[in-house]
């Protein structure tokens, strides 16, 4: 579980945690596409934070994905790739 307290601890601009999901209602239904995503969650220069992801197959590394990827917007997706505190959602980069 991600808290607000951790968040101001990492380093600026640190990947913190990435993995993979499904692109359909199963997983994070980005595109509705039935490929597999991987995703990054990054700290921000405060102690803000966010979620990208782009699909795996095409081999992107996760600095990639960082840098070009596709933001994950939707509440219930950020909370299901990263669960976390009420106070440490709100330091979601929208």
């Amino acid at each position: 579980m991600l808290t607000l307290k951790q968040l101001k601890k990492m380093e600026p601009f640190k990947i913190f945690a990435n993995g993979l999901t499904i692109d359909n209602y199963t997983g994070i239904n980005m595109a509705n596409t039935n490929r597999v995503l991987r995703w990054v969650a990054c700290r921000g220069n405060i102690h803000d934070w966010c979620i990208y992801c782009y699909f795996e197959d095409d081999g992107w590394s996760l600095e990639q994905i960082h840098d070009n990827g596709e933001k994950v917007i939707s509440e219930q997706n950020i909370k299901r790739l990263v669960p976390c505190t009420d106070k440490a959602f709100k330091m979601y980069r929208y």
